[in-house]
């Protein structure tokens, strides 16, 4: 776990460590933070505790709300207050309209319109955690067939079968693919033509995550490898799937989506993490280009943070402790109400899973009029 220091170079404390005066602080910052749903309190709060108080803000925060708000709450004020300052967007629909699971909104098992008979999506990384999940949930929408690809056709296997479990009227087809490949996914591509005709969904979740080390201590081929998978094989895929993504949005409903799975990461910065957060924020900008590019063909490309998921590439992430809450549905569901309708307004632009998807539309017209969520310098 990396450390803060504040003012005079002292080391951080403890909730428990700190004296009477330093609790009541904390108490009183949180209490606002809590029932005010303020940046402003959110800031002076973490400003104060390391400048002045030299607090190890992952214990103070969590031993001080672990009874004083529903767990969902405790999670989500931890991980605002402790790493994601507002520029980050972590709570950009506001920290009482934050999820960490699926609900009745995204869930195509529960509500009718996000059902999208007859049509084909592509999943990468669809073996296991997340893929798997967005796969299954795409049963649950009826579409009609879902091509899962990943390295191992064994695990394919077993995803297919639960597709099945969900949905016997879906097309399942699995394809073992080296994403990093050129060869492998413009294989891959002439299959999906011939086989399908069709993709309306291309869902870019695999990814990768290396050792998180400061930079200099890095391995260059383990530290280039995060971009192989998170920025190469999302450009292999789009290169060879576009063309047919064009015919489908010009013959069926006239749109298609591209789904990039990005992360939070892309605006923060966590000692050792620079390939993974700098590969992310890459992926937003090439979601961007898709847009740009695309977008008059009927192309909608989204680049999307999936919550914070316990996956098999966060194992050994000490940084990550206490900020993976969110289950696997929760990135899920919100992609298949990403695809469900025609959200061209969020084409190029990125978004969070947690974030409420009722109040993301109430701020249609914020969003498109400020031109937010998209990358930009500030001048």
């Amino acid at each position: 776990m990396y450390k803060y220091g504040g003012k005079g170079g002292g080391c951080l404390w403890g909730y428990r460590s700190c004296s009477d005066l330093q609790r009541k602080i904390v108490a009183l910052f949180t209490h606002c933070l809590l029932n005010f749903d303020s940046t402003f309190f959110c800031c002076v709060w973490v400003d104060f505790c390391l400048t002045f108080l030299y607090i190890r803000l992952p214990t103070c925060l969590h031993t001080y709300i672990a009874t004083h708000n529903s767990k969902q709450q405790q999670q989500h004020c931890y991980i605002a207050t402790m790493a994601f300052p507002p520029y980050t967007g972590y709570a950009f629909t506001g920290l009482d309209s934050l999820h960490a699971d699926i609900y009745p909104a995204i869930s195509a098992a529960q509500t009718p319109s996000l059902k999208q008979p007859g049509k084909a999506v592509l999943v990468t990384g669809a073996s296991r955690g997340i893929g798997r999940a967005i796969a299954i949930q795409y049963a649950h929408a009826n579409v009609a067939t879902i091509i899962l690809a990943a390295r191992s056709a064994d695990k394919l296997e077993e995803v297919k079968k639960e597709i099945e479990g969900v949905n016997g009227e879906v097309k399942v087809l699995v394809k073992a693919v080296d994403v990093t490949s050129v060869e492998s996914v413009q294989a891959l591509g002439k299959e999906v033509e011939g086989e399908v005709g069709r993709l309306d969904v291309l869902v870019n979740n695999a990814g990768a995550a290396g050792a998180w080390v400061p930079l200099a201590e890095s391995k260059p081929e383990d530290w280039w490898w995060d971009y192989e998978v998170s920025v190469k094989a999302p450009y292999l895929f789009m290169h060879a799937l576009l063309p047919l993504m064009v015919k489908t949005a010009e013959k069926h409903g006239g749109k298609a989506d591209i789904i990039n799975m990005t992360s939070v990461g892309a605006h923060a910065f966590i000692p050792g993490a620079s390939a993974y957060h700098t590969c992310k924020l890459a992926s937003l900008r090439l979601s961007e280009f898709v847009k740009v590019e695309y977008g008059d063909k009927g192309i909608i490309c989204v680049g999307m943070h999936p919550g914070g998921v316990q996956t098999q590439i966060a194992e050994g992430k000490t940084q990550l402790e206490g900020y993976l809450n969110d289950t696997p549905e929760l990135a899920a569901g919100f992609t298949v109400w990403l695809t469900a309708e025609n959200r061209e307004w969020l084409s190029g632009r990125y978004v969070a899973a947690p974030w409420d998807v009722e109040k993301l539309e109430s701020m249609k017209e914020e969003i498109v009029d400020g031109d937010k969520l998209l990358v930009r310098m500030v001048v």
